[in-house]
């Protein structure tokens, strides 16, 4: 009944299954929660299962094989993805007018809106999926309002975000908002089993991941680790220069270099709230770091300026074009 790839929840999918149907599924979805918890997999969900050959998403039969790996294809039967572009990673008017990407060359026949609007193959619903919503631009979310707010008879459209306050609120209105929870521990390090994880790495893992997928590769999770670490030696004096480079951006990186700012930045902040934690007789979340956190608890620094200083920077990150600028200055804040 379910795709066997998916993990958790179990309480959301019924919810939307039921709902399909019944035929009482709203023409506008937002879903919401943290990164790397599995919305857009649900989301895919809900076309595959009308694909699939046993109607249950199994992940088996010619339907579902549609479905399979991560280079999925931008148009199918019943599904049309509307993703980021270009390095500066938005979703622009162009690609919902014409389906064209950012070299100016069609991802799919037909602009998102005429799309929309064709009958959907039979005993289908036509599914828009918009993924990482929050990177419509102003001229490109404008443009999707009218269709949002009544999708044509058969249509539905899916916004995926995990920053919702991102999205222009006009948007958010229009659409039934349903929000997903992280995932539990277990089901987390299970996916993380299935894909070659070894025990060792399970406490920093799963402390890092918060009960998401998002460190599922390697080498994202090492960088994670490294820039937790070279905070906490910043933190306790280290000089920047031999501290600071697993916080700084890859230049070789496909993200925009705001974009490599926003992790660092909200380890930042969860090291931050952990002394927090520490200082009032609670356990850290970083649990697999409270050694080497320990004596910076017992410190009297305040807290309050660097993150003060932390959620400003994360406000204006899209406009920062100085990264090395950035992060010495929180590190001034940091008493390092």
């Amino acid at each position: 009944m379910y795709s066997p790839e998916i993990s958790g929840h179990q309480a959301i999918r019924e919810r939307l299954r039921s709902r399909v149907q019944e035929d009482r599924i709203r023409g506008s979805l937002l879903f919401t929660g943290p990164e790397g918890i599995g919305k857009r997999r649900v989301a895919l969900e809900l076309a595959q299962r009308e694909l699939c050959f046993r109607r249950n998403a199994c992940g088996q039969c010619e339907g579902c094989l549609l479905f399979a790996g991560e280079d999925l294809p931008f148009e199918l039967p019943n599904l049309l993805r509307i993703t980021p572009e270009g390095k500066a990673g938005v979703i622009r008017i162009d690609q919902i007018r014409e389906g064209l990407d950012s070299n100016n060359q069609p991802r799919f026949s037909r602009g998102v809106i005429e799309w929309a609007s064709l009958s959907p193959p039979m005993g289908c619903h036509r599914w828009i999926l918009v993924e990482e919503a929050h990177r419509l631009n102003q001229s490109s979310g404008n443009i999707l309002l009218k269709t949002l707010e009544e999708p044509p008879q058969g249509t539905h459209f899916i916004l995926v975000t995990h920053r919702p306050e991102a999205l222009l609120q006009t948007i958010r209105s229009r659409c039934e908002r349903i929000s997903f929870a992280p995932l539990a521990p277990g089901e987390a390090w299970a996916v993380a089993l299935r894909n070659g994880w070894q025990e060792v790495d399970h406490d920093r893992w799963s402390a890092l991941g918060e009960g998401s997928l998002r460190l599922l590769d390697e080498a994202a999770f090492r960088r994670a680790e490294a820039q937790v670490e070279a905070w906490i030696a910043l933190m306790g004096g280290r000089p920047f220069g031999e501290a600071a480079g697993p916080l700084l951006p890859e230049k070789d990186s496909n993200l925009a270099q705001g974009e490599q700012l926003r992790q660092p930045l909200e380890l930042l902040l969860r090291l931050l709230a952990d002394l927090a934690r520490m200082r009032a007789g609670e356990g850290p979340a970083l649990a697999p770091w409270r050694e080497a956190l320990a004596p910076l608890a017992s410190a009297s620094k305040d807290l309050k300026p660097p993150q003060e200083a932390t959620l400003e920077a994360l406000r204006h990150l899209p406009r920062n074009l100085s990264p090395e600028p950035l992060i010495r200055e929180l590190a001034l804040t940091l008493g390092a």
